[in-house]
């Protein structure tokens, strides 16, 4: 049977219905210009996966409050603020298809509109006395940051080796679903150990998530991410970095070179791509998504039968079998 977000959020329908609606109103402003940049925002949000899983870590670690709707609004306030900063940052005109805030509205408004996101997502906390949901979601932004400044401290050289890599895409990426799932037990009332499982747990999914993503750079499917991007980016990911390591020197050396100086040339980067394919780098690293993927279902299996745990395994599927 075809997992759907629909068949999955199935136990937390009502809930995500009234997150929406506490959630454009947290975004709304007095003043013209940001309240008409704050409904684009708005409407052009994703899948809504981290609300998602907030609200089923809760459900999963004890019962959904109103903390829950706050800490799941706090994690989409302060995301959406990182993401309006990395456009400007990467110079990016899109995001998922859309025009981003800097390509519409240039660089010093969508600055100013990320700063102002962060004061409403930090403000939401301290007005309730949320101080425990505001840490866990402070020190998942501040590991975001560190891992893109890793990341650009290591393209330069491209010595990149597995551990680091998991470093990165721990703190990259992992660290933000792995907060989603703190706060959800956190704003439940779950105990410190309960919190750290469910952190843990979402940290396993995080993983297994980015790996994924990586894969996809060499992918067989028809996608929305372009084939190659990762490579014209000089980014290194698991798959070329398992099959440099299970190469001969000069092999090594003529890969490096045509990542490093010939990215722009489709040429060079179906012969990368093609190189990686043949050196077994992405059964090697499906293997390793495979292995994160079961970690964080034997950390959810911990806790008591519920729908909430059956939705929550479904959306980690969801996560890992997505072709897109």
């Amino acid at each position: 049977m075809t997992l759907t977000l629909k068949k999955i959020q199935s136990p937390i329908l009502e809930e995500m219905a009234e997150f929406e609606k506490k959630f454009r109103h947290s975004m709304k402003s007095n003043i013209m210009l940001l309240d008409k940049i704050m409904n684009y925002i708005v409407k052009r949000k994703g899948k809504q996966m981290r609300p998602m899983f907030v609200f089923l870590s809760a459900g999963v670690s004890g019962e959904i409050q109103e903390a829950t709707y706050r800490g799941a609004a706090l994690i989409e306030l302060l995301h959406t603020a990182t993401l309006v900063h990395d456009d400007v940052v990467d110079d990016a005109h899109t995001r998922r298809g859309f025009f981003s805030i800097n390509a519409l509205w240039k660089n010093k408004i969508a600055v100013l509109v990320g700063d102002y996101l962060l004061s409403r997502g930090l403000l939401l906390s301290v007005d309730n006395e949320d101080y425990e949901l505001l840490k866990i979601v402070s020190e998942a932004v501040r590991e975001m940051s560190e891992g893109e400044l890793l990341q650009m401290e290591k393209a330069r050289s491209m010595d990149i080796t597995e551990d680091v890599y998991y470093e990165i895409i721990r703190q990259k990426t992992a660290s933000l679903i792995a907060s989603c799932c703190g706060v959800g037990a956190s704003s439940a009332g779950a105990d410190v150990l309960t919190i750290q499982k469910m952190k843990l747990f979402g940290e396993k999914v995080g993983m297994a998530f980015q790996i994924k993503d990586d894969l996809f750079d060499y992918g067989d499917l028809e996608i929305g991410k372009p084939v190659g991007i990762d490579i014209k980016e000089k980014k290194m990911t698991l798959p070329l970095i398992y099959a440099l390591q299970n190469t001969g020197w000069l092999e090594k050396r003529n890969i490096i070179y045509q990542v490093k100086n010939k990215s722009d040339n489709p040429k060079s980067v179906a012969e990368v791509i093609e190189f990686v394919k043949k050196s077994g780098g992405i059964e090697y690293t499906t293997e390793v998504m495979n292995k994160f993927y079961q970690e964080s279902l034997e950390i959810l299996n911990d806790f008591p039968a519920s729908e909430y745990r059956d939705s929550l395994h479904d959306l980690v599927k969801f996560t890992i079998e997505r072709t897109k």
